[in-house]
């Protein structure tokens, strides 16, 4: 059971707005339009969690008959990016944030749509207040594992995030 964390205003804004298909879909055709065209969409999003999911689809496939690793990869971060952005919106400082490492194991092909959970937001949340205190940039290692609806693990990824906080002005 997942401890149950109170989001702030500014928390709780973003969460039903990345939650909200429509808008996700204009930020991701806006910011990334790699992941609006693949389909990936925010399923759950809680101060530890967060889930997206892709779809299996003719542009989401390789020449096997399976999800193309790439785009596994995307929704695979974006599993880990929205609970850091999550985590970054209860502050009122701008942050510099970037993967840095990515590592990845493949399991089985994944044939419908995947499912990816990223259960690391309140490690954001605790990497950020410590950024904060310090001044120090810092690190965070995310794991996302991708599931098929049967439960068949797909694959399974290891971001490495970097924050540092900006020097206002």
């Amino acid at each position: 059971m997942e401890k149950m964390i109170e989001l702030s205003t500014k928390q709780e804004k973003l969460r039903k707005k990345m939650l909200n298909p429509f808008i996700f879909f204009l930020f991701t055709l806006l910011k990334v339009p790699a992941v609006a065209i693949a389909g990936i969409r925010i399923k759950t999003l809680s101060a530890a969690t967060c889930t997206a999911s892709v779809p299996f689809k003719f542009l989401n496939k390789n020449p096997f008959k399976s999800m193309y690793f790439a785009v596994q990869a995307m929704a695979a971060e974006i599993s880990t990016a929205i609970p850091a952005m999550l985590a970054i919106e209860k502050h009122d400082l701008s942050f510099a944030m970037l993967v840095i490492d990515v590592k990845a194991e493949f399991f089985k092909k994944g044939i419908s749509k995947v499912t990816f959970t990223c259960s690391d937001g309140l490690a954001f949340a605790a990497a950020l207040e410590k950024c904060v205190n310090t001044s120090e940039p810092i690190t965070v290692v995310a794991k996302t594992v991708g599931t098929m609806a049967d439960g068949t693990i797909v694959s399974e990824f290891h971001f490495t995030w970097s924050f540092k906080a900006r020097k206002t002005k």
